[in-house]
């Protein structure tokens, strides 16, 4: 089930139309300086078993158009994990698979998504360890009525969202994607 929704195209779709959403309100905002900004997309080299084209291998970026500010904004996305080369949707999937499947259909979904197991013990842990770390979760972990399990991330995330596997992976994707971009903190990237 998981595994079926990254291999489908028209999952990532969705997920690029979202990103195209969050990009737009970055440009309609503007610089902070005033200036317009203008598409400065950078290369992806995304790793994840399914093939998306040259748009999949962009993230979407702005540089302020003013002459002495052509800061960078990047806007935060559903389809990357910050700087990690495998789509966010399969560390999602990998790492609750991880918990739940059973040794044979580990293996097929490592084969076929092209992930080493050092890589998912990685991401395993960057869930219960970094992610939990980070200044998003401190300030999110707030919000949520109920805590989530740790132990049980990412598992517990998605148990959060209503619907069918695409629209809780899809929503659980949202939620966690302020953590796509730093956060500045009196000058200083987070």
């Amino acid at each position: 089930m998981y595994q079926n929704l990254v291999m489908d195209q028209g999952f990532h779709a969705v997920l690029f139309r979202i990103d195209l959403d969050l990009a737009m309100e970055v440009r309609e905002a503007g610089c902070e300086c005033g200036g317009r900004l203008h598409s400065a997309r950078y290369p992806r080299k995304p790793r994840g078993g399914v093939d998306l084209g040259p748009d999949a291998e962009q993230r979407l970026s702005f540089c302020c158009n003013r002459e002495g500010c052509r800061r960078r904004r990047t806007p935060a996305s559903v389809r990357f994990l910050g700087r990690k080369v495998y789509f966010g949707a399969v560390v999602l999937v990998a790492s609750v698979l991880d918990g739940s499947a059973s040794p044979s259909e580990r293996t097929r979904l490592l084969d076929l998504l092209g992930v080493s197991r050092r890589t998912l013990r990685r991401w395993q842990s960057w869930w219960r360890i970094t992610f939990v770390a980070s200044p998003f979760w401190q300030v999110a972990r707030g919000l949520l009525q109920d805590p989530l399990s740790i132990v049980d991330l990412p598992q517990s995330l998605l148990d959060r969202f209503n619907g069918s596997v695409r629209k809780r992976v899809t929503a659980a994707l949202k939620w966690i994607s302020p953590i796509t971009v730093p956060i500045l903190r009196n000058g200083q990237v987070f």
